[in-house]
């Protein structure tokens, strides 16, 4: 999502194409990344091993060896005037069943929550953090996103470094906004090139049945360059400068995976209350690397 704030080694993330912003600070939307015909060349390099996956075929909560929960924000509310409430543990926003974790977004006050900060909607956001982290490698992440207006799912990455947002670098492998619906964007966020400063670099791609289908979002990530894609087709690459300039490049050091599912906001826009419950369905998350 776009993002973040870090403070120490926690990082909050808010709203660029993803989520970001600085604390007590709206973010301005930015225009959307510029459509480009995606082209074929996306599919896991040869030879590449699986390093890590989570194929979710145990029911119940998350595997907590491999999940997270980030809550840091729901006292004071999400940054990008967000509207969800981030539960940790709850089946009812974050299970798995059926050989998939279900994401699951719903309109209600969880007034009982001692962290509670006045939302009328919960969610869940699960991450590596802690737990897991990588540098370079090919993340393949196949799920089928909620639609309605309002909804914000993201599958992205950030970086664990010990520095503020941007300078620790965000990947959005997918965003997904209801009100453009099939419009996948894939961004990055560095100290040089991030939405704050209208400098982000990103595009998108139209997977028409994103909501009705399970699709792969992908990011393919070397030393040279990461490039970002669905379905084997790559819509996006950003390279390295090769400069030493870490506000440029700062993809050098680990990352760590966040799924979520947010509510309006500057990207996700006017909620309607019609089409709860919604959710992100997640088949695989699989990482492979040389």
């Amino acid at each position: 999502m776009k993002i973040v704030v870090q403070l120490g080694l926690l990082s909050l993330c808010t709203l660029a194409a993803c989520s970001g912003g600085t604390p007590g600070t709206a973010a301005t939307a930015s225009p959307p990344p510029t459509p480009v015909t995606a082209s074929p060349s996306g599919a896991r390099p040869a030879g590449w091993k699986l390093v890590w996956s989570d194929e979710f075929d145990h029911d119940g909560l998350p595997d907590p060896a491999k999940w997270a929960y980030d809550t840091s924000r729901n006292k004071d509310g999400w940054y990008n005037d967000e509207l969800q409430y981030y539960a940790a543990g709850r089946l009812e926003n974050s299970r798995v069943a059926d050989g998939k974790l279900i994401i699951e977004a719903r309109k209600e006050k969880l007034t009982s929550a001692a962290d509670y900060g006045g939302q009328a909607y919960t969610s869940a956001r699960l991450l590596t953090r802690g737990l897991k982290e990588w540098t370079y490698g090919f993340m393949e992440v196949r799920a089928k996103l909620p639609c309605g207006l309002g909804t914000w799912p993201a599958i992205w990455m950030l970086g664990s470094q010990n520095l503020a947002w941007p300078a620790n670098g965000e990947i959005d492998i997918m965003e997904h906004v209801g009100k453009n619906k099939g419009q996948i964007l894939g961004t990055v966020h560095t100290g040089a090139y991030n939405w704050p400063m209208g400098t982000q670099k990103g595009s998108s791609t139209m997977v028409p049945d994103a909501c009705d289908a399970f699709h792969n979002y992908q990011l393919t990530w070397d030393a040279e360059h990461l490039a970002i894609g669905v379905d084997d087709k790559i819509f996006f690459t950003f390279a390295n400068a090769k400069d030493g300039d870490n506000a440029k490049w700062p993809f050098g050091s680990p990352q760590y995976l966040i799924l979520n599912l947010a509510l309006g906001g500057q990207l996700g826009g006017p909620v309607d209350d019609s089409i709860f419950p919604v959710h992100m369905e997640v088949d695989y998350v699989r990482m492979y690397q040389p």
